[in-house]
């Protein structure tokens, strides 16, 4: 037995506690999870009595928690967050073998996910689960056993796998740039699109072009899917991958207005906590990718 039961709440208490934390009132906890009012209430009273301390309070109209059972309802909430997961996971996988990766969108989907077939050919006892993350996060507070990162060695705690370099080529809509321009500084006469992620990204572009100093304006956007289809539609110049930008280049919908192709800072890499057992299906992942670099 890991810990005596009288430490081990049920789990109708802790979605109780949860519901009630998170909406401030018995009504609307017991609207959510199809309870009477009187049921929700039961369940706090019996957790209360559970541990022996008080964990909800009044103020006004609202419920609220005391502030050590406001902590402990964080970490019950990742701990039902993870038993819901582990339970799909279960059901999607009953043999075992279950990878969850976090992936960043453009890559995941566009290098990534078209070689996947391979992997489940190689391994068929492996399920990769697949959720977008856009920037680093802390491994202990997710489920994920490893995740996409691009930039440099700047995440902590993690072990990385190396997987590739890229090279960005700016491009626009054939209506907004008709002929190629004459130089490199000529691109700051368009709106630039710019990527949260990558604040800087137009910056060093010019640089590297030996433009110092241009003031960068334009559309913010959160995704290069969101960007490739602002370009598409004449907002702007976007800076994109070239594995992104070939399939609309190919169909004419983007053109290159100056320039092509060139290495920008920072490389794509896989990660995963340097201090967690590496699970066999990771470490099937990564010999699978280390073979086809």
């Amino acid at each position: 037995m890991l810990t005596p039961r009288r430490f081990l709440p049920s789990i109708s208490s802790l979605l109780a506690l949860e519901a009630v934390d998170r909406l401030g009132s018995a009504s609307a906890a017991a609207e959510e999870l199809s309870l009477t009012h009187s049921a929700v209430s039961r369940q706090l009273k019996v957790l209360e009595g559970q541990l022996g301390t008080t964990i909800v309070q009044r103020r006004g109209t609202r419920l609220q928690l005391t502030p050590a059972a406001e902590d402990y309802c964080r970490k019950v909430r990742k701990y039902l967050r993870d038993l819901a997961h582990a339970s799909l996971e279960l059901k999607a996988n009953p043999t075992g073998g279950g990878l969850n990766l976090a992936i960043l969108p453009a890559f995941g989907m566009h290098w990534l996910a078209p070689k996947l077939q391979d992997f489940a050919r190689a391994h068929p006892e492996v399920t990769v689960n697949l959720s977008t993350r856009l920037a680093p996060f802390d491994f202990g507070q997710e489920s994920f056993d490893a995740a996409i990162h691009f930039g440099g060695r700047d995440w902590q705690d993690v072990e990385y796998l190396p997987i590739r370099e890229e090279r960005v080529v700016p491009v626009c809509s054939p209506r907004l740039a008709p002929e190629p321009l004459g130089s490199a500084e000529d691109l700051l006469g368009l709106p630039l699109l710019q990527l949260e992620t990558r604040p800087g990204a137009w910056e060093q572009w010019f640089a590297a072009h030996g433009v110092e100093g241009g003031s960068v304006t334009g559309m913010l956007v959160d995704q290069f899917a969101t960007m490739t289809q602002a370009a598409v539609h004449e907002m702007g110049v976007a800076l994109l991958p070239d594995y992104l930008a070939e399939v609309e280049l190919e169909r004419q919908t983007l053109v290159v207005p100056y320039g092509e192709a060139s290495l920008v800072e920072g490389q794509y890499y896989l990660v995963w906590p340097s201090e967690a057992a590496v699970r066999p299906p990771l470490e099937k992942f990564t010999g699978w990718l280390r073979g086809i670099l």
